[in-house]
């Protein structure tokens, strides 16, 4: 490439600049370089710019592609410097008179500030306690105080309020200016006595002869409000534990306290220890001396109650009810106290001489930062946090002007991609003034995921760039999601960051990439060509510059924080986004509040989560339209009233944000869109009011599936009966496998492949069964059974509980066989090449046995399955693994439904039986669990995605599985039908004031727990045990793991025939580690705590089942 690079660098940045380019090109001018350089060089080059790039760094590169056309590659650093191709204008004006960068729609900022900083004034008063400030210079081991310090520091505040407002009448404007005047006078002429006496009237909790109520019941609006950024800067209330003979309980959870929840707040609410001694719980209300007492905060706090008297309209706000504006003042408050104290003693604050402290050096155990010191400083960086706030998101880095987001499809499969995106810029300046949420419903191998991107480009400032953020249910996909974008848009890794928080995870992901690039080399016949360096060494981190702007100070020492905000494109596991709202402590919501603040937020899949989970996904859906993020779901498969409830979730934190920021008296009226497969479908609307969405959407939903009705039927089924006639587990399970072992014979008859060199007939059969024990007892009795005549099976067991390296191996080999986009090319592939060629039968069907870990997250092509039901999401999710890359119509069924589950089978009372997995509860029973009357014909004979895309007018969730999900839907998601707590309750009572309701509806919970052991091996490495990790050091506990005996009948084999050793010798060769280090690192599992207290069975082909139900 013949490349150009042009500097408009000033000050520092460029000698900066010059040496680097000086190294690779030969300067033409002091500012312009020319030199031909390969696209690795190049991207050297970019990234070493990157690097280095400062606030007043802007270099462009230009492609010179002929005589009369140059292309802009890219530009680094201030793209101000240049215009949209690149080129440096004539003249510009030196002097900014309009100034416009100064300027910013953050109505509340100043307001804001105001309230952190007084918080943090008053913060940590309760540290003055002479409890607190033995327990600093004891050197015994810390035992958690009777009553928290942030409660402590309430109830003086409280006592402060209080006698500054005696004789007041029940005028709150006039309460709140009475205690802000008092404040603003403080120590003007007042003895230290005078001064003591503000604190008279102290409620000290725990005291049998005072009355102790909520201080929120006493303090006018305002004082409420500083009142609850004090007692949140460490963690958001929620109510203590009971503890009860001995055994600690969670309190029963009543959401109608949620409607007045801070005035009910106690310090159980605050991790108080109630049960402490009355010896314990009196140094916590004594004092010899308080921080109102330094003169310096005293100066400070008469600044900022006169600062706050003068502001309009700030006493007669209900700041409690503007959350935009309040959790921000908490964010710069937790932050400042984050970082300041985490610095050395600043001794210009404060009084010289202090008595009193407010922390400790982790390093010495010596008392550090005085107390009156310690709260100047809070109040000094919030304010200063808070300040920069309007400039982080256009510091932050995004993509501008990529041709990958542009590029117009080729295929004209993917022609619909370029109506997504047009419509998406058609909108842009609609979507970005009222707030925007899309609904991509394209089907399964239609390229959704770039669509995703381009739309969210699309939709992006162009001269500005993009910031979006892309959240995954699942890790695996999380990292072919950035693999996806790495290498289709030529994404680098300074643009895009994948998280997904499993170093071991990334590292087996890396391998199998490699591995494909390895076949994919050999099988083209030029090994020579291999690159001498992996193409991408860094690609599960973030490689681009860490500098986020000016938050930067503050976040310093935390560079996966940086990662996450900085990042222009972010491929994530949900999980590290969803602690903006489920984080209720610690300060771990800071960096997630801030990339929702800054990028736009893309949720794939979202209705794979289990209803369980759906609390916490509609907070974060809140959460973003409260941040001012433009959302887009992504999903053919959504059902109606989740996305009419998310839809309520984003236009009322929308409604939110646009009091904050928006344009001061226009309603909400959110720019809605819609997207599918179908060229020139794409649609945008505007809705206010959910009624009127839903009815968009349901027509949307009607013309798509009217477009669908003319595809060809690639999917058929049929209900195959299953009866046992015994009571006992084991004679059930066996009977179900004697039926599977004739289905799947019967399938492969009609659905196969053939081997164009050998002429036999290949099948690749997935069975799906619910739970992980049945299956490992029906995969015993198969394997036992053998394959019939002229028949070879090689069977597949495929769950969670293998070790890890055990399920990477599987999960690398059904990637590569299950990828049937060129269906001959399968049988090119060495692994199936050397099955096939070991066979002499001429049938061979592989059969994966598999949990539903199956049923999402894994591109396979199935030629057929057998699915015990669940529920209708799972049948409909598991049918999109059969012919899922192939085209071709099916006239027989090649998806049989066993008429009932297992569970069914073994249960002869009514108890439900559809669930876990499953929709069914005691309070949503079916009247059945015979799959024939739960299903009509239509709704299974040819499955898509209709059942569970379109509800209808009457449920009946008694008689009918997709009724059923339907209703338990509307429940939830919009308060219709028995669920006494719908997801409104997060943002119509004062439940985002508290951590309360995300610990009823806490996200990914498991009843059981979980343990992790790990399968390494023993001193000689002659042979592997089990550990218990958990501990400091490994802790052997081999005997909970009973190994099992696998019968192996004739014609039958292992999917993989390599034992466990073997596998770990294969993987130690190939990342050149010790082999007991690569099964301590890769050889874990994690388990159910609860629930197998008798331990486990084991057989590294089958893998891990409780030892007895």
């Amino acid at each position: 490439m013949n490349v150009l690079f042009v500097s408009e660098c000033s000050k520092n940045a460029l000698p900066e600049t010059r040496r680097i380019l000086d190294q690779f090109a030969e300067r033409f001018g002091s500012r312009t370089w020319q030199t031909h350089i390969t696209q690795q060089g190049l991207y050297t080059i970019k990234k070493l710019l990157k690097r280095t790039a400062r606030r007043n760094s802007a270099i462009a590169c230009h492609w010179i592609r002929g005589k009369d056309r140059t292309d802009l590659l890219w530009i680094v650093g201030n793209a101000s410097q240049f215009n949209e191709r690149g080129m440096v204008p004539t003249n510009s004006t030196t002097t900014d008179v309009l100034r416009r960068k100064d300027e910013n729609d953050w109505h509340t900022l100043q307001d804001i500030r105001i309230l952190a900083s007084i918080g943090a004034l008053f913060h940590d008063f309760g540290k003055a306690s002479l409890g607190f400030q033995k327990k600093l210079t004891d050197n015994k081991k810390a035992v958690a105080d009777a009553y928290r310090h942030e409660w402590v520091s309430l109830r003086l505040f409280e006592a402060f309020v209080t006698k500054a407002t005696l004789g007041i009448a029940e005028d709150n404007t006039a309460k709140d200016t009475a205690w802000l005047t008092c404040l603003s006078n403080i120590g003007k002429g007042e003895s230290a006595l005078d001064i003591r006496s503000y604190f008279d009237i102290l409620i000290t909790d725990g005291r049998e002869d005072q009355s102790a109520e909520s201080p929120f019941k006493t303090l006018p609006p305002f004082a409420q409000t500083i009142a609850w950024l004090m007692v949140t800067h460490h963690q958001l209330p929620k109510q203590q534990w009971i503890k009860t003979d001995g055994q600690s309980q969670k309190p029963r959870f009543n959401s109608k306290r949620l409607n007045s929840l801070l005035m009910q707040l106690g310090p159980e609410w605050n991790s108080s220890r109630t049960e402490a001694s009355k010896q314990e719980k009196m140094p916590c209300w004594e004092f010899k001396q308080l921080p109102i007492n330094s003169t310096h905060w005293q100066v400070r706090a008469r600044y900022l109650a006169d600062v706050a008297l003068k502001r309009p309209n700030l006493l007669s706000t209900p700041w409690l009810e503007s959350i935009y504006t309040l959790h921000l003042a908490r964010l710069g408050l937790m932050l400042a106290d984050h970082y300041y104290s985490s610095l050395p003693v600043h001794p210009e604050l404060g009084d010289t001489g202090f008595p009193l402290f407010a922390n400790t050096d982790h390093l010495t155990g010596k008392q550090k930062q005085r107390l009156d010191e310690h709260l100047l400083g809070v109040e000094s960086n919030a304010r200063r946090i808070l300040q920069t706030l309007p400039t982080l998101e256009r510091s932050l880095p995004r993509i501008a002007r990529h041709k990958g987001f542009k590029q117009r499809s080729v295929d004209a499969r993917y022609r619909w991609q370029d109506n997504a995106y047009d419509l998406a810029c058609s909108i842009r300046g609609q979507a970005a003034a009222n707030g925007f949420f899309g609904v991509n419903m394209a089907s399964t191998g239609c390229g959704k995921t770039f669509a995703n991107a381009r739309i969210m480009y699309g939709l992006a400032d162009p001269v500005k760039g993009a910031r979006f953020t892309i959240a995954l249910g699942l890790r695996t996909l999380t990292l072919q999601t950035g693999e996806a974008y790495r290498t289709r848009l030529g994404l680098e890794s300074d643009d895009l960051a994948v998280m997904i928080g499993s170093t071991a995870v990334k590292a087996l992901f890396n391998l199998e990439s490699d591995t494909k690039e390895e076949l994919h080399i050999q099988a083209c016949g030029s090994e020579s060509s291999e690159s001498l360096l992996p193409t991408d060494y860094s690609y599960v981190h973030f490689d681009g510059t860490l500098d986020i702007g000016p938050l930067g100070q503050w976040i310093q020492n935390t560079p996966h924080a940086q990662s996450l905000i900085a990042a222009p494109i972010l491929t994530c596991t949900i999980d590290h986004l969803i602690g903006a709202t489920e984080a209720t402590k610690g300060g771990r919501q800071i960096a997630p509040m801030l990339r929702l603040l800054t990028s736009d937020l893309v949720l794939d899949e979202p209705d794979d989560f289990d209803i369980a989970d759906l609390p916490a996904l509609t907070r974060l859906v809140h959460w973003a339209g409260l941040l001012g993020c433009k959302i887009l779901l992504s999903s053919a498969t959504l059902p109606p009233s989740l996305v009419e409830g998310l839809f309520q979730a984003y236009s009322a934190g929308r409604a939110q944000f646009q009091k904050a920021r928006g344009i001061p008296g226009q309603p909400v009226n959110i720019c809605c869109a819609w997207f599918d497969e179908h060229n020139n479908s794409a649609t945008a609307s505007y809705h206010h009011e959910s009624s009127s969405y839903r009815q968009a959407h349901d027509e949307v939903v009607a013309a798509r599936l009217k477009k669908l009705e003319g595809a060809a039927v690639r999917r058929r089924a049929v209900i195959v009966p299953i009866t046992s006639k015994s009571q006992q587990k084991k004679d059930i399970r066996s009977d179900v496998a004697k039926e599977l072992h004739t289905l799947l014979h019967q399938l492969h008859k009609s659905h196969h492949s053939i081997d164009p060199q050998t002429r036999k007939q290949v099948s690749f059969g997935l069975i799906r069964l619910a739970n992980i024990d049945p299956l490992i007892d029906i995969a015993q009795t198969l394997f036992s059974l053998g394959a019939g005549q002229n028949h070879q099976i090689r069977l597949c067991c495929y769950h969670s509980h293998h070790p890890l390296l055990v399920r990477s191996e599987i999960e690398s080999k059904l990637d590569r066989l299950l990828d049937r986009k060129d269906p001959e090319k399968v049988f090119l592939d060495p692994f199936l090449r050397n099955m096939i060629d070991k066979t002499e039968e001429e049938n061979l069907l592989i059969v994966v046995l598999a949990t539903p870990v199956a049923e999402v997250g894994r591109d396979h092509d199935y030629d057929w399955a057998i699915v015990e039901p669940s529920s209708m999401r799972s049948i409909i999710q598991l049918a999109g693994r059969v012919k899922r890359h192939r085209t071709e119509p099916c006239d027989t069924p090649n998806i049989f439904l066993l008429g009932t589950n297992i569970k069914s089978l073994e249960q002869t009372h009514s108890n439900p039986t559809f669930c876990h997995p499953g929709f069914e509860t005691k309070l949503y029973p079916l009247n059945t669990h015979e799959l024939e009357q739960l299903l009509k014909p239509e709704q299974y004979k040819e499955i898509n995605a209709s059942p569970r895309i379109v509800s209808g007018v009457t449920l009946s969730p008694k008689d009918n599985l997709a009724d059923l999900e339907h209703a338990r839907l509307q429940a939830l998601m919009l308060g219709q039908g028995a669920m006494t707590e719908p997801i409104q309750i997060w943002w119509e009572t004062q439940a985002i004031l508290a951590g309360e309701w995300q610990r009823e509806t806490p996200f990914r919970y498991d009843p059981l727990g979980r343990q992790r052991f790990g399968l390494l091996l023993d001193e000689y490495e002659d042979s592997a045990c089990f550990y218990d990790l958990e501990c400091d050091e490994p802790k052997a506990t081999d005997g909970l793991f009973q190994r099992i005996n696998l019968s192996v009948g004739e014609r039958i084999h292992p999917f993989i025939e390599n034992d466990y050793l073997s596998m770990v010798d294969s993987l130690a060769v190939r990342f050149s580690m010790d082999r007991r280090e690569c099964a301590r690192r890769f050889g874990w599992v994690e388990l159910p705590k609860r629930g197998a207290e008798q331990g486990w069975r084991y057989h590294h082909v089958l893998g891990i089942r409780r030892y007895n139900e």
